[in-house]
C-alpha cells in the first residue's frame, strides 16, 4: 500500500517542478478524436431535438416545449448580457494564464468568485425578478410551503402524507420530489431572517458557485496541482451554470462535491486533521441523501477516491459522519424509505409517468452534453482512452495523474448511466444530474494546450446561447 506524505505547510506552486510529462496532453496527439467526439455529441443534441420534436408535436408525450431540454423558445436580452459575455471573454483570454501563476489560495477564491460572477450574470440576463428572485417561489418550488414548517416537528412527522397527488394539501414538484432537507434549508433562511425569493436565489448562486474550488481541491490532493490548474477555467465557464442559477440543484451540487473534496484532502492525509476530514465529510454525504433522493448514488465519488488513494483510514469517520443526518432525521419522524416510496407513485402519477422511456433513455444524455458542454466531451474521450490502462495499473498502485483523473471523471460517468436506466431520470437532466455533471468537467483538462482557448469560447457559448435563446424550466 503507497503512502501519502502528510503535509500542514504547502509551498507555492512552481509550475516547472510541478508538471510531469504524464500531466501534459501531448500538443499533437489525438486533436482530430477530440473534434470527432465534440461533434458526436452535437449530433447527438441535434438528433435528440428533432426526434423530440417529432414525438412532442404528436402526441405530447416528452412533457418538454423544448426537447430535449424543458425550456421554451424565447430569444432575448436582458441586463446581465454584457456581464455575461464580460465574464466569458476575460475567462476565454486571461482564464488559463491565470490558473497558472495565481498562488492557489487566490485561485481557489478566484475561482468561486469567479464562477459566482458567471452563474449570476446567466441569471440577471433573465432580470433580477424573473431570474433571481422570483425562480424558487413559483407554485412548484420550495418556498411554496414555508409558513408550513412553522412547526418543524409536526411537518417532519407528516411529510410522507403529503407526497401523493390526492390527499388534501400534498406538497409542491420540488417539495414532494426532494426529502425535507432541501425546504428546510430555505426556512432555515427565513428563520434568521433571509427570507423570500432573492435571499434563496442568491443562497444557491453563491453555495453553488463554490463546487468549482471543491473539485479543485480534490483534483490537487489525488491528481496534483498542475491538473487541477488546467481544470479551473473549464469549472468557472460551465454551462450547466444556467441551472445553477434557476434552482437549488446547484446548491446541491456544491454540498456533494465538499464531500468529495474533504474525503480526498483525508484519504492522502493532505489537510491536518485527516479523521476530522472523513467525518465531515461523511456528514455532508448523509446531509445530501436529504436533500435528493438520486443522490445516494453519489457514494461512487468518495468511494473512488478511496480506492485512487489506496486507503480505507477514512472510512469509519465517513461511515459515522454518513448517520448523523439519517439519525436526526428518523428521530424527528421522517422515514427516507417510506418517502421514496411515495415519491416513486408521484413520479408516475405526473410526467414521469407518461414520458417515454425509450426515448428519453438517451435523450438525457443530450441533455447532460449541452449541461458539461463540448469540451467535456473532448476530454471525456481522453478519459475513455486512459481508463484501461489506469485500471490494469490501480492493483500496483502506479496510475500516473492523467490516469486518476480519468477514473474519477468516469466514475461520475458511471453514476449518471445507472440514474438513467432506473427510469427515475426521464427529462430534466440538465439540471438534475448537475452535482454528477461537475465531476465531468476536469475531464477538458486532459487536452492540449494549442486550441484550449478555443474550447473555452465553446463551452461559453453553448451557454450564451441557451440562455438567450430560451426560457430554461424551473
Amino acid at each position: 500500500m503507497t503512502t501519502h506524505q502528510r503535509s500542514d505547510h504547502i509551498e507555492p506552486f512552481d509550475p516547472a517542478r510541478e508538471r510531469s510529462a504524464d500531466e501534459e496532453p501531448a500538443a499533437g496527439t489525438g486533436r482530430r478524436r477530440d473534434l470527432l467526439a465534440a461533434a458526436a455529441g452535437a449530433v447527438l443534441v441535434a438528433t435528440a431535438a428533432g426526434v423530440g420534436w417529432v414525438i412532442q408535436e404528436g402526441d405530447g408525450s416528452l412533457q418538454v416545449h423544448w426537447p430535449p431540454l424543458l425550456a421554451s423558445w424565447d430569444p432575448h436580452l436582458g441586463p446581465g448580457t454584457p456581464a455575461a459575455i464580460a465574464v466569458a471573454v476575460a475567462v476565454i483570454a486571461y482564464g488559463p494564464r491565470v490558473a497558472g501563476r495565481l498562488p492557489w489560495r487566490r485561485l481557489l477564491l478566484g475561482c468561486w468568485v469567479s464562477s459566482v460572477a458567471w452563474i449570476l450574470s446567466l441569471a440577471l440576463i433573465e432580470g433580477w425578478y424573473r431570474g433571481v428572485a422570483r425562480r424558487l417561489t413559483t407554485k412548484h418550488e420550495y418556498l411554496r410551503v414555508i409558513d408550513r414548517f412553522d412547526d418543524i416537528g409536526a411537518a417532519l412527522r407528516g411529510f410522507t402524507d403529503h407526497i401523493v397527488i390526492g390527499p388534501p394539501g400534498n406538497w409542491p414538484a420540488h417539495v414532494a420530489g426532494h426529502p425535507p432537507g432541501a425546504t428546510l434549508t430555505f426556512v432555515g433562511l427565513d428563520r434568521i431572517g433571509l427570507g423570500g425569493g432573492a435571499w434563496a436565489g442568491l443562497w444557491c448562486i453563491v453555495v453553488g458557485g463554490s463546487a468549482a474550488a471543491a473539485v479543485m481541491v480534490a483534483l490537487r490532493a489525488l491528481t496534483g496541482e498542475h491538473l487541477a490548474r488546467r481544470a479551473a477555467p473549464f469549472l468557472v465557464l460551465a454551462p450547466f451554470a444556467v441551472w445553477t442559477g434557476t434552482s437549488a440543484d446547484g446548491y446541491f451540487a456544491a454540498v456533494a462535491a465538499w464531500c468529495v473534496a474533504l474525503t480526498a484532502l483525508a484519504a492522502t492525509r493532505t489537510v491536518r486533521f485527516p479523521a476530522a476530514a472523513a467525518l465531515g465529510a461523511g456528514a455532508l454525504f448523509g446531509f445530501t441523501c436529504y436533500l435528493s433522493y438520486g443522490l445516494t448514488l453519489f457514494v461512487v465519488l468518495p468511494a473512488v477516491v478511496l480506492v485512487l488513494a489506496r486507503t480505507l483510514r477514512p472510512a469509519v469517520p465517513f461511515v459515522l459522519g454518513a448517520l448523523i443526518a439519517p439519525v436526526a432525521f428518523t428521530l424527528a419522524g421522517f422515514d427516507w424509505w417510506e418517502a421514496y416510496h411515495r415519491l416513486v407513485e408521484r413520479y408516475y402519477q405526473g410526467a414521469g409517468g407518461v414520458r417515454p422511456y425509450s426515448y428519453w433513455v438517451w435523450a438525457n444524455f443530450a441533455c447532460t452534453t449541452l449541461a458539461a458542454g463540448l469540451a467535456t466531451v473532448a476530454g471525456l474521450r481522453r478519459a475513455a482512452a486512459a481508463a484501461p490502462g489506469a485500471v490494469r495499473a490501480l492493483p500496483s498502485g502506479a496510475t500516473t495523474a492523467v490516469q486518476r483523473l480519468a477514473l474519477l471523471t468516469l466514475a461520475a460517468v458511471l453514476a449518471l448511466l445507472v440514474a438513467d436506466l432506473s427510469g427515475m431520470s426521464k427529462a430534466e437532466t440538465e439540471r438534475i444530474w448537475q452535482p454528477f455533471v461537475v465531476w465531468l468537467m476536469p475531464a477538458a483538462a486532459l487536452l492540449p494546450d494549442p486550441g484550449r482557448r478555443g474550447w473555452l469560447a465553446v463551452q461559453a457559448a453553448v451557454a450564451l446561447l441557451v440562455n438567450h435563446l430560451l426560457w430554461t424550466g424551473w
